[in-house]
């Protein structure tokens, strides 16, 4: 079990820690929550929980994720760690020569141009056959009630979707945009807080992935509704290209913390940026004992890390450094060598924003799951499917032009992807899955969450009350407004460029469970969004 104080809380107490023995659902959105629970009592496991939440989300967050989505997830059964790399690749016509050609320097961050394959739907039918117990069809259910009966938006949710209504106003201006707007703003405006908010194109098409297992949004009319879309609007996605991707189970990269083992998604997901964070960590050794010390190192590992991964990792198939020699000990002691007193200024780029939705559930008999899906930056591409309510993700945005970057477009093949899910073990026993969603945000927040409760103790709803930090470039870190004023001073003093941000939603939104010695569940969710714990 994770060795934490129940009671030792440090930060003022946002939520209470919750317990439960037959099984728990977390999430950023309660209906989502609750569709989860409902498949554990009607006779599911885990699994089935964790993608009935994940599919309902896709309705009750759309600001976030959605069915032309990409996911990953880190399940423990049947005694082991199974990783599911759900995550698409670039149409196969694409490639850098005709995106410049279209004058263009950087591929946009909306329309068709930045579309790559969607894995969601094609991950839930693969985890729900090799792991799951209910029919799928049964996933799809509280899903397809809240689409066609509408559902009242939440404080957090509404304020996104408002967010992201004034952008999208101002910036998506071609007739590939109208149905985004009719879906999401049929009033002309966001929904607000409280109002109901339905679509029955969604409905229907959630319908028809949960009837045919997918395959209509791969091989069937979905599929094709998708290709024709795309070529009207002079985009790359093909019905080829849907009907040629599968999931991946992959193995999880791992790395040795204290006493327990951290486990991310290999690449292309960003995790081996947390495993490197943490190794170098581990190879600064023992530190002078001050809080403002145990957040320098923290910060610098982190920037260290963080500029290694954007710069190697992309699809496997074509990356040049291999992940183990990112986390050998050589390696990763050199890195630490470059760690002084003083806050240090990498060379990157300006790490963008991102949108994503993260949830995890356990079930009784020993199932967990680590999942995460999204849209990218919101509601992603800004295109959604005419008659299907499928909005699509932008994750090609994240691809480079420079011929000489790992991560250069072509066609085929998968970006650098930001969602990471995150799993902890000790000894050969699951602890528990966790994650914190938001961009490149999801590196920094897994660092965090997982020191304050391995190096801190802190307990598990402790760990993400606790107040964030977050990496922007150089040496200029964000902080929340309720980060400790005397350590933002030190850490001034040590050379970091600290700016105080009001927004809570900019510092990520996470979920965590750990399973005690004695089986009990023990939850906590995150205090800045609209989140819940299911559970019984």
């Amino acid at each position: 079990m994770l060795n934490f104080n129940p009671h030792y809380h440090p930060y003022p107490s946002r939520r209470n820690l919750i317990y439960a023995r037959k099984g728990m659902v977390a999430t950023s959105q309660p209906l989502a929550a609750q569709a989860g629970l409902e498949m554990l009592q009607a006779g599911g496991n885990a699994i089935d929980a964790a993608l009935a939440a994940a599919i309902a989300l896709t309705v009750v967050e759309p600001t976030s994720n959605g069915l032309g989505s990409d996911a990953f997830a880190l399940i423990w059964s049947g005694g082991r760690l199974h990783g599911l790399n759900a995550s698409g690749s670039s149409p196969s016509a694409i490639s850098t020569e005709k995106i410049q050609r279209r004058g263009l320097d950087k591929i946009p961050a909306w329309g068709w141009l930045p579309v790559t394959v969607p894995g969601a739907v094609g991950g839930w039918a693969t985890a729900s056959e090799k792991l799951g117990r209910l029919p799928f069809a049964r996933l799809f259910e509280p899903a397809i009630r809240y689409a066609r009966e509408g559902y009242p938006l939440s404080p957090v949710l509404a304020r996104s979707w408002e967010r992201a209504y004034r952008i999208y106003s101002e910036n998506l201006k071609g007739e590939e945009f109208q149905e985004w707007f009719a879906t999401f703003a049929p009033r002309g405006r966001a929904p607000q807080t409280g109002e109901i908010w339905n679509s029955p194109d969604m409905a229907s098409a959630l319908e028809e992935i949960g009837e045919t297992k997918g395959h209509s949004f791969y091989q069937g009319n979905l599929a094709q509704k998708i290709g024709d879309a795309s070529r009207e609007a002079g985009g790359y996605l093909e019905e080829a290209d849907l009907a040629d991707y599968t999931p991946e189970w992959v193995e999880p990269l791992g790395i040795d913390y204290g006493d327990y083992r951290v486990w991310e998604i290999p690449p292309n997901g960003q995790g081996l940026a947390v495993l490197m964070a943490l190794g170098i960590i581990k190879e600064l050794g023992p530190g002078e004992d001050s809080p403002e010390e145990f957040f320098h190192r923290e910060i610098e590992a982190l920037k260290l890390a963080l500029t290694d991964g954007m710069q190697h990792i992309t699809d496997p198939a074509t990356m040049e450094i291999t992940p183990s020699s990112l986390l050998s000990s050589d390696y990763l002691q050199e890195r630490a060598q470059d760690i002084g007193k003083r806050a240090l200024n990498p060379t990157t780029g300006k790490p963008p924003s991102g949108g994503t939705v993260y949830l995890t559930a356990a079930d009784g008999e020993g199932n967990m799951v680590s999942f995460i899906q999204s849209n990218f930056m919101g509601f992603g591409s800004g295109v959604v499917v005419p008659g299907t309510g499928i909005s699509l993700q932008n994750r090609g945005y994240s691809f480079e032009l420079d011929s000489e970057h790992p991560n250069v477009l072509a066609g085929g093949k998968k970006t650098f992807h930001t969602i990471i899910p995150g799993f902890l073990t000790r000894g050969e026993q699951p602890v528990g899955p966790f994650g914190v969603m938001g961009g490149y945000m999801q590196t920094q927040g897994h660092l965090q969450v997982i020191r304050k409760m391995i190096d801190l103790k802190l307990n598990p709803q402790a760990a993400l009350d606790a107040p964030r930090w977050q990496w922007l470039e150089g040496k200029k870190v964000a902080v929340e407004k309720d980060f400790p004023s005397h350590l933002a001073r030190t850490l001034t003093d040590r050379g970091h460029q600290l700016e105080i941000r009001l927004e809570p939603g900019s510092f990520g939104r996470g979920q965590i469970i750990c399973r005690l010695e004695n089986g009990v569940l023990a939850g906590g969710t995150e205090p800045r969004t609209d989140s819940n714990i299911a559970c019984y």
